[in-house]
């Protein structure tokens, strides 16, 4: 499928071979901040056009060499000359370059272009590196590599990287994105080896005091000494705020200490960011996970929901501390999160958010480092409750000997707890890859292969093949499959056909996908997103009115009842986002069940940054209240150092596993440079390893219980286990016997006769 956008200026594309090793863990990074120069290694030809247009093509248009363009307005940003691209009928047009051959698969490539349009208006566009390549079976594939929006003033460099698992037919990498008319222009594609970094290390901190308040007179013991009126707004010190610690800061501290029943208020607030404000810089540790806590109120005057916010201004950048919005002059809990992993010169916390005119209260402020090794702690105890159950084997044989005395081995072979990953086809080409994958997982989920986009691009042109050879793969391995998605609330993900139908147009194409879907798989796949993000977007909502939700969800479970149908969505367990709040979320579920929806199940997606164990668990309690189970659907985390992507990857682990609400965890995959998030892999790109898939890996030996020792004189042997598939071993003078057995949920003992 075609990606269709407009008229480029194509600057420099680079395409950097990532020197892969048998080295512990490498970390790769280009030689080079700004464009690159030609080198022996370099994969596109005539990088910067010293032999004109030679090498290169227009896709769908024609091309042009220059030394300057307008007048004298445009030049090159490095050597004599450029290229545009020019007469683009179609988004897709753009400048070419064949590099059949002279890629190697398995190997790493980082692509960096230097973009600019040529378009007579002072406007933006959106440009995209894509990667054309046709397999031997003729089957194409289009990845996108590198995209932001540019403009006509300057040049701006696109970087990004891939990875290709067989050796295409044929290979070509150009540019697209903008729309018709808008010109390209091209200064340089250049390839170079990146250099080889060391590994990241373990962070430290010296000192580090966890749960220790940063903030300087939080509870105003001392009139509002140590902080200041961000903007022209007046703080002064009222009383009658909650005298408790909002829940998940008490949760992270474990202390359940007494505010002083002060709070700070902001009057004279003419802006939104006016608000308290203090200077932190000198009091944060690098890599520490922070939590950020407090009791918010606003004052009369509003006429419609407010937003708070705690802000952090770090060297001028803005840093989300937490949310939340209400339009009651009740007290509320805000909570969220952040970290810092680059000295900052200055850091200024402030809360801000009610429109002006509007008062703003302030309670009990906290921001501290938080232990995770103390929560970890309490949730292991909380995981041996749920997730547990006490198994009583008892032996019996039909001869007179006895067994008592006789030695027991019990190995637990696999966990029932549901993990997988994200899968893509082309990831299907790699044996490791896989290997993995069926090593690693019993579920997974296609990453686009399932979604309308996917599966007809064109009217009437259909792609099954991509998602019926991912299912296969998964049946021959046992791993059970997520449907991901019927649909997709979020207008840009949806292809042009569809966006361009009127209401009857459009109401017959979703039947037609649903019916189409649901009755080439009925049955196969356990679970269905049935329409993504509808916290976030409001595509079909808006075109088609407010009985089109539940409607999708009636027809897939009279089309597939064997389904269970979720609703899914991303940052309900962070605090950072007003627009998908546990609250709104149950809100949603609730309408959906009154217009008789079968909802039966809740995807919290997952895409998390500096997770805290405390928060993300309000949320799960919230959403347990509705009875409904819960999956982590996408989680992933990102961090550029994997010692810290580990730290968090196994908080978000702990909480759902021993969370009794959740029943499930998906991965938005785990291979470098096959996933949407970047930093956030458990396997590099050569197949090691590295510390953050080491950590899961651990996690998933540590839910594996093992137990020996000898049978009693009941001919019983006794041990507390997880649920899952176990081996046993009785052995005795004359005999030695395996066998195997399944602990499933339940209150009571497990019985398990085994008849020797």
């Amino acid at each position: 499928m075609e990606i269709h956008f407009s008229s480029l200026a194509l600057v420099s594309v680079v395409v950097l071979h990532l020197g892969l090793s048998a080295e512990s863990i490498p970390v790769y990074q280009a030689t080079t901040t700004g464009p690159v120069g030609a080198g022996d290694d370099n994969v596109i030809l005539n990088p910067r056009f010293e032999d004109g247009l030679n090498n290169w093509s227009g896709k769908g248009c024609k091309i042009e060499l220059h030394k300057s363009m307008e007048d004298g307005k445009v030049f090159p940003q490095s050597g004599m000359f450029f290229a545009s691209a020019t007469n683009r009928t179609e988004n897709w047009n753009g400048i070419e370059q064949d590099i059949t051959g002279r890629v190697q698969r398995k190997v790493a490539y980082q692509v960096t272009a230097v973009v600019r349009i040529y378009v007579d208006n002072d406007t933006s566009a959106g440009v995209q590196i894509t990667l054309w390549l046709q397999e031997p079976d003729f089957r194409e594939q289009y990845i996108s590599i590198a995209s932001s929006q540019v403009t006509n003033k300057d040049w701006v460099q696109l970087q990004g990287e891939f990875l290709l698992n067989e050796t295409p037919s044929r290979l070509v990498i150009y540019l697209e994105g903008p729309s018709p008319g808008t010109d390209i222009l091209v200064n340089s594609l250049v390839v170079k080896r990146a250099e080889k970094i060391p590994a990241s290390a373990r962070p430290f901190s010296k000192n580090a005091t966890f749960g220790g308040n940063i903030i300087e007179n939080s509870y105003l013991d001392d009139g509002t000494t140590g902080w200041f009126p961000l903007g022209n707004c007046a703080l002064s010190v009222g009383t009658g705020s909650p005298h408790v610690l909002p829940p998940m800061a008490r949760d992270s501290l474990g202390t359940y200490e007494s505010l002083s029943g002060r709070y700070i208020m902001v009057t004279n607030r003419s802006d939104s960011w006016m608000g308290p404000a203090q200077m932190i810089t000198d009091k944060l540790k690098l890599y520490l996970t922070y939590q950020v806590s407090a009791w918010v109120r606003i004052g009369p005057g509003a006429t419609s929901p407010q937003i708070v916010n705690v802000a952090l201004g770090v060297d001028g950048q803005w840093i989300n501390g937490g949310e939340v919005e209400f339009n009651d002059d009740n007290w509320h809990e805000i909570g969220g999160s952040f970290r810092i992993e680059k000295q900052p010169s200055n850091v200024m916390v402030y809360v801000q958010g009610p429109a002006s005119g509007v008062d703003l209260m302030v309670s009990g402020l906290q921001i501290f480092p938080v232990n995770r090794q103390v929560r970890f702690k309490y949730l292991k105890k909380q995981t041996d409750k749920i997730r547990k159950r006490d198994i009583i084997l008892k032996f019996s044989r039909s001869e007179s000997s006895n067994t008592v005395g006789n030695s027991v081995k019990v190995r637990q072979i696999k966990n029932s707890f549901p993990l997988g990953s994200c899968v893509t086809r082309t990831s299907m080409d790699n044996e490791k890859f896989v290997k993995f994958l069926v090593k690693s997982f019993n579920w997974a989920v296609f990453e686009n292969e399932l979604k309308w986009s996917w599966t007809e691009p064109q009217e009437g042109k259909f792609n099954y093949r991509d998602a019926d050879e991912l299912l296969d793969l998964c049946k021959s391995y046992n791993i059970e499959v997520r449907g991901h998605c019927i649909f997709w609330e979020m207008e840009y993900t949806i292809q042009s056909w569809v966006r361009s139908l009127n209401a009857s147009g459009l109401m017959t194409a979703v039947q037609n996908r649903l019916t189409g879907l649901l009755t080439r798989y009925k049955g196969q796949f356990r679970h269905y997103d049935v329409n993504n993000e509808m916290l976030h977007g409001s595509f079909y909502l808006d075109r088609l009115g407010k009985d089109i939700r539940a409607n999708m969800f009636k027809t897939s479970h009279e089309l597939d009842p064997y389904a269970t149908l979720f609703v899914n969505d991303y940052h309900i367990e962070d605090g950072s986002d007003i627009r998908s709040t546990p609250e709104k979320y149950i809100q949603q579920i609730l309408d959906l069940q009154k217009q008789g929806a079968p909802v039966g199940g809740i995807g919290i997606q997952g895409h998390i940054d500096v997770p805290v164990g405390p928060i993300i668990c309000s949320a799960l309690d919230k959403l347990g209240t509705l009875g409904i189970p819960i999956w982590f659907t996408e989680l992933d985390v990102s961090c550029p150092n994997e010692f810290v992507r580990a730290d968090d990857l196994e908080v978000v682990l702990r909480e759902a596993f021993a969370h009794p609400a959740v029943e499930g965890v998906i991965l938005w995959g785990f291979w470098e440079l096959y996933m949407s998030r970047k930093n956030a892999h458990l396997v590099n790109a050569d197949g090691k390893i590295n510390a953050a898939g080491k950590r899961f890996l651990s996690l998933k030996k540590e839910w594996l219980s093992h137990a020996s020792g000898h049978i009693d004189e009941l001919g019983e042997f006794r041990f507390r286990g997880f649920h899952g598939t176990y081996n046993v071993e009785f052995v005795s003078t004359t005999e030695k016997v395996n066998m195997t057995f399944v602990v499933d949920q339940g209150e009571s003992p497990l019985v398990v006769s085994i008849d020797l």
